[in-house]
C-alpha cells in the first residue's frame, strides 16, 4: 500500500472511528484501526465488536492495500503532523509515514486479522432520512435503562413502518416517544431493539443532510452511506408494551415555558437529596411552586409563572429525570398532564406537528 493523503483528511477519519476503539481489551487487533486504500480513497475501520465503524476519505493512492495499526497512537501522531501531504507506505507488517521533516513507523498486524464486518445485504434495506433519524435519536436515546437485570430496557425501539418511524425508550421510570414521516424506501415493516451506543454513533457520523440506508443481518443493523458506514449488535427480546402505560385520562393541564421551567428546577434540584434527587412541584392556576428539602443540607423554594388547568395539585418527581426531559424537548413551550400525584404526567411540546410524548413517573410526597 501506499498512498498521499491530507493530514486534515487522516485525522478527520481516525477521530470518526476512535469512540469505536476499546479502551481495555484481551484482543490485541481490537486496539488497531484497519486502514484499506483503494482507487482514490482510503477507509478506515474500528471496533469493539458490538459497534463498528467504517468511514472514508480521499486520498491519491499509489498501490491499494491495506494494515492495521494502533488505532489511538496512529491518532496522536497525526495529531502532531505539520499541516502537509502525509504520505503512507506499508511493507510487512509495518506502516512508514512521513510528513515534511518528520518520519514514523509503527509495527502493526496484516488486514486479514482484524474482524470481518457483519454480513448484511444493504439492497434489502431501508432508505431513511439522515435529519429525521438524529431527530428520533437526541429525543428518545437519553432515556434508556442503565440497569444490566433487564437488558431488553437497555437499547431503543425502533419501528419502521411505510411512511413512518418511530422511537421508543424507557427505564421503567421516564419514557420518551417520538414518530415522525419518514418517506423512507424498502418494502414491510420491521422492529429492531438497538443499543443506545450505536445510535449515538450514527448520531455523530451522519451529519443529518441526504439518505442513508439501513438493513438488517442475522443479528446485526447496519447504517450506510457513501462515506460512512456503522454496524451495531442487536439486542434480543420483545420490548414490553409501552403504550399501555401512556395515561389516556389525565384532566389536569399545565403549559409552561420550558427554558424557564428548566431553570427552575435545575436551581431547586441544588438541594435535593443526592439519593432521591426528589423536588415538590405545586401547581396553582397561574403559579408553580418548586421546593426541595433535605434536612441534612437545606432546603430551595421558586416559583414561576405558568397557565394551569384542573384542581390544585402537589406532585413530587426525580429532578434528574424532569430535567432530562426538558433539556431534550425539542420546543419553547411545553404541555405538561396529570391525573393525581401517584399516577404518570406526560410532557410535550405545544407544537401539535411534533408527535413527542415524555413520560415521568412521580415520587411519593412523603417519604
Amino acid at each position: 500500500m501506499i498512498l498521499k493523503i491530507t493530514r486534515q483528511n487522516l485525522h478527520s477519519g481516525l477521530a470518526a472511528v476512535s469512540a469505536s476503539i476499546p479502551t481495555k481489551t484481551t484482543l490485541p487487533v481490537l486496539s488497531n484501526v484497519l486502514i484499506e486504500a483503494d482507487g482514490k480513497s482510503v477507509w478506515i475501520s474500528g471496533t469493539d465488536l458490538d459497534v463498528s465503524l467504517r468511514v472514508k476519505v480521499p486520498a491519491e493512492v499509489a498501490q491499494g492495500g491495506g494494515i492495521t495499526v494502533p488505532g489511538r497512537k496512529l491518532q496522536e501522531i497525526t495529531r502532531e503532523l505539520p499541516d502537509e501531504p502525509v504520505e503512507m507506505r506499508v511493507r510487512g507488517h509495518q506502516l512508514e509515514i512521513g510528513c515534511g521533516n518528520s518520519r514514523f513507523k509503527l509495527n502493526g498486524l496484516a488486514s486479514e486479522e482484524f474482524p470481518n464486518f457483519p454480513a448484511i445485504d444493504f439492497e434489502e434495506g431501508w432508505t431513511v432520512p439522515e435529519a429525521s433519524l438524529r431527530m428520533l435519536i437526541q429525543a428518545t436515546a437519553f432515556a434508556v435503562s442503565n440497569e444490566e437485570s433487564r437488558p431488553i430496557l437497555n437499547g431503543v425501539l425502533w419501528e419502521i413502518e411505510e411512511s413512518r418511524m418511530s422511537m421508543v425508550a424507557t427505564n421503567g421510570h421516564r419514557l420518551a416517544k417520538m414518530r415522525v414521516k419518514s418517506g423512507s424506501g424498502g418494502t414491510g415493516t420491521a422492529e429492531f431493539i438497538v443499543p443506545p451506543s450505536a445510535l449515538n454513533q450514527v448520531e455523530r457520523l451522519f451529519d443529518g443532510e441526504g439518505e442513508l440506508t439501513v438493513a438488517r443481518g442475522a443479528n446485526h443493523l447496519g447504517f450506510r452511506s457513501d462515506t460512512r458506514e456503522v454496524y451495531t449488535r442487536l439486542i434480543d427480546g420483545k420490548y414490553p408494551n409501552y403504550e399501555q402505560v401512556i395515561p389516556k385520562d389525565n384532566d389536569k393541564l399545565a403549559t409552561v415555558d420550558k427554558s424557564a421551567m428548566e431553570a427552575a428546577v435545575r436551581r431547586t434540584a441544588v438541594v435535593a437529596s443526592t439519593q432521591t434527587h426528589k423536588i415538590k412541584l405545586a401547581f396553582e392556576p397561574d403559579t408553580l411552586h418548586l421546593e426541595a428539602i433535605t434536612p441534612d443540607l437545606g432546603e430551595a423554594r421558586d416559583e414561576l409563572q405558568l397557565q394551569y388547568e384542573g384542581g390544585e395539585l402537589q406532585i413530587a418527581f426525580n429532578a434528574n429525570y424532569l430535567l432530562e426531559v426538558l433539556r431534550n424537548m425539542p420546543a419553547g413551550e411545553v404541555r405538561m398532564s396529570f391525573k393525581t400525584a401517584e399516577r404518570a404526567t406526560t410532557i410535550q411540546p405545544t407544537d401539535t406537528e411534533l408527535d413527542y410524548l415524555c413520560l415521568i413517573m412521580p415520587l411519593r410526597l412523603v417519604d
